[in-house]
Parts: structure tokens; sequence; C-alpha cells
């Protein structure tokens, strides 16, 4: 679901709902709930701004199918019906500003990493130099 050509081919809904958020419909004054990942039309008749819906992904779906037990529908599209199965999606946490010490650039200057870096990075063993800074250490070589 990174790649906006997957992501693009998933339909947008909310069928699990473990993350919506709770609304008071204001023509009926019921609780209502919506999700920014749900078609953005239904989102903002809810009261959700289309900004909030833009690069929103299903994470409920997702890490369902993360774990194997991915939801597969049917679809209807403009070309008649076809069957649309979960895709997975991982997730950092919050670990996400410990990623930077994988990053490494290309020649073309894009920033990437890849899970053999992570494994690498697992496998070695981590000396910490003072409280705010962690050094790998892999085969006799400390690295930044």
């Amino acid at each position: 679901l990174s790649d906006a050509t997957v992501y693009d081919k998933r339909p947008r809904q909310c069928s699990l709902g473990y993350l919506r958020q709770p609304y008071i419909d204001e023509a009926t004054g019921k609780l209502g709930y919506k999700c920014a990942a749900e078609p953005v039309k239904d989102y903002v008749a809810k009261g959700g701004e289309v900004d909030g819906t833009v690069g929103r992904k299903c994470l409920c779906n997702a890490l369902m199918a993360n774990v194997d037990l991915g939801q597969t529908r049917i679809v209807k599209t403009d070309d008649g019906n076809r069957m649309y199965t979960e895709d997975q999606l991982i997730t950092i946490g919050d670990e996400v500003n410990e990623c930077q010490r994988f990053l490494r650039q290309d020649g073309d200057g894009h920033w990437s990493f890849t899970a053999k870096d992570v494994v690498h990075y697992l496998k070695s063993q981590v000396s910490v130099e003072d409280d705010s800074k962690a050094t790998l250490f892999d085969h006799g070589t400390w690295l930044p």
C-alpha cells in the first residue's frame, strides 16, 4: 500500500471501523462514526475535511491482512465487478525517527533503506557510547 499504484487500486471503505472517530450528526443530533480512509464524500458528509483524507490508508484492514486475516470482497467498478483482497501495510510506529540510522542515499539522490539493512543491524552488536547516541559495531568496525 506504500506504492501509489497499489494504493490507487484499493477501494476506499471502512469495513472494520476499529479506528473510527465519533462525531455528532448536526442534522439529527445522533452519534455517528467517521474514518479518514472511507470514501471522501462520506467522510466530508460527516463533517470531515477533504484534506484529512489525503494519503490516508485503511490501517484496520491492512493490519488484519498482516496477520493473514485480510478481507476479500467484490468491488463494483466502471468495467463491472472485480475481486479485491486487502494488501498488507508494514508500519514503523513510534520508531520512525530511529529509521534515520538505516537511510542511505543512492546515486540519484533518493533516500531509502531495505529490510536487509534492518536485519543486518539487528544481527549486529550495539554499543551505547553515551545516553544520546547508539553506535553499531559490525565485524570489528564501528559504524555511524
